[in-house]
């Protein structure tokens, strides 16, 4: 019996899906999964008559594989991945491949890679961005790992992965972590995109009074533009369905949004690069306060915000809107590709920013024309320290900047929250600003912790002696 090309563990809907996608490009795929009925379903169901074999044991999955062996793991992340791990092992041998699939934390997957290398198992952890139709129809797939490890598998990668004017989206990104580190990344930008644009439906229904219809003829509209993305015109299609009760179904959904943790782990990793990521983090803050429902429906009736009516035009605020979405994108994305480039530079990774903005023009969630700008703009300088610097993002913003200033202060002055919208402005308004008042901050670190400080006329370490008398100041690093 001739042997699989590949082989799959983890029969869930993005398994599956990639499984019938690798299949229908002409490779034979060798699949597993823990409840073992499910792969023999599979076969009956979706899989039937396919180049799909079915296997029951770890051990048969291996033998059904030709050498050297490539395994996707798509399996819940941390100890599932680790127990298949351990699981494949004993049956694998020197130059055999593991490929995690899943959305690891991207340390688990560093930790993982030096573990299997000091066994001569290769290792790639890659990020599958595009939900279960990415998976079926061609997601954006970004894969860290030894360079060895990927070029086993870039045939079979690039053959699967979204396909825009012919060029694949999917490159090798770097070793180790790097692969998942982007997916998060990538993960973390998509909640401030989602953020963003609830926020300017908020302020379309609650301050214009403009019902499902109207915003999404608004939202299809906007899709023609600058704003073109597959979020917009996923958010335009929502407004179209009707729920059973008559209503639009959006205004029936509970306003409490889920997250499975990959904008989390972007925050934290940006805290722990010391990357201002504010408006990534607010998207995450603003998830955790939608999931406090019955506290807020109860702090509804007793704290009242200024009650006030919008009194400007309609059309004028319409298109400030419109403006506003796109320079707080364009900060949200900043804040992420900072985040990835000061990340390459302690993990000693060589992310070409330029190329990985073009593997999200497909497949995707976060897949828009926008990306373009982005990759023209470090082709421009490749070293470029952030994207507003860029001279396309800083005319863009600069333009529109009174418009987004007004919806910020509108929305405030009517008591709308809109946390990402204000939080991409004080980080623009930040990142221009040569003087923050941090130094306050730190004269009072100096007061209560004796943290020292440094001056702006001269160069050293300085304590002030708060608590004596004449308040003496002394340098301290000679």
């Amino acid at each position: 019996m001739k042997k699989c090309s590949i082989g799959l563990i983890g029969l869930a809907v993005m398994g599956k899906n990639l499984v019938l996608n690798m299949e229908m490009h002409g490779y034979s795929v060798a699949v597993f999964n823990r409840t073992v009925q499910k792969v023999d379903t599979f076969l009956k169901e979706e899989a039937r008559e396919r180049n799909i074999v079915g296997t029951h044991t770890i051990e048969e999955l291996v033998e059904a594989l030709e050498v050297p062996r490539k395994i996707i793991l798509m399996v819940k992340a941390g100890k599932p991945v680790d127990d298949f791990i351990d699981k494949l092992l004993p049956y694998l041998k020197s130059g055999d491949l593991i490929i995690d699939a899943g959305n690891s934390f991207f340390q688990d997957t560093i930790g993982r890679s030096n573990y299997l290398a000091e066994k001569n198992i290769l290792y790639i952890g890659t990020g599958v961005s595009g939900g279960e139709e990415g998976a079926l129809k061609g997601p954006a797939i970004m894969p860290g790992g030894q360079l060895e490890a990927y070029k086993l598998v870039e045939p079979i990668f690039t053959d699967i992965a979204a396909q825009v004017n012919g060029v694949p989206c999917c490159a090798y990104i770097s070793s180790d972590g790097a692969g998942h580190y982007v997916k998060m990344t990538h993960n973390g930008i998509e909640y401030g995109d989602m953020q963003l644009i609830s926020e300017a439906y908020s302020l379309m229904k609650n301050i214009l009074g403009m019902d499902a219809k109207e915003m999404g003829q608004t939202f299809s509209a906007w899709n023609q533009g600058k704003l073109d993305s597959y979020l917009i015109e996923i958010t335009a299609d929502i407004f179209t369905k009707i729920d059973t009760t008559g209503n639009p179904l959006v205004e029936m959904v509970l306003d409490e949004a889920a997250q499975k943790g990959t904008g989390k782990w972007t925050s934290q990793s940006a805290l722990d690069l010391g990357v201002p990521a504010s408006t990534i983090a607010e998207a995450v803050f603003a998830r955790c306060i939608s999931a406090i429902k019955e506290e807020r429906v109860k702090a509804g009736k007793v704290l009242k915000g200024p009650g006030k009516k919008y009194q400007g035009d309609k059309e004028d605020l319409l298109e400030a809107i419109k403006e506003a979405l796109y320079a707080a994108k364009i900060c949200s994305y900043a804040q992420g590709f900072s985040l990835m480039k000061e990340a390459a530079r302690e993990y000693k990774w060589e992310l070409d920013l330029g190329r990985i903005s073009m593997l999200w023009r497909g497949g995707c969630i976060i897949r828009a024309k926008f990306l373009k700008k982005i990759n023209e703009a470090f082709k421009r300088n490749p070293h470029l320290p952030n994207l507003l610097l860029d001279p396309y993002f800083k005319e863009a913003i600069e333009k529109v900047q009174d418009k987004w200033r007004k919806v910020v202060i509108t929305a405030t002055d009517l008591g709308i929250p809109v946390p990402g919208f204000s939080s991409a402005l004080a980080y623009f308004d930040s990142y221009r600003s040569s003087r923050l008042p941090a130094n306050l901050i730190q004269a009072q670190r100096d007061y209560f912790g004796a943290h020292t400080y440094e001056r702006v006329d001269k160069k050293g370490i300085f304590h002030t002696e708060w608590m004596l008398k004449d308040r003496p100041e002394v340098r301290i690093d000679k």
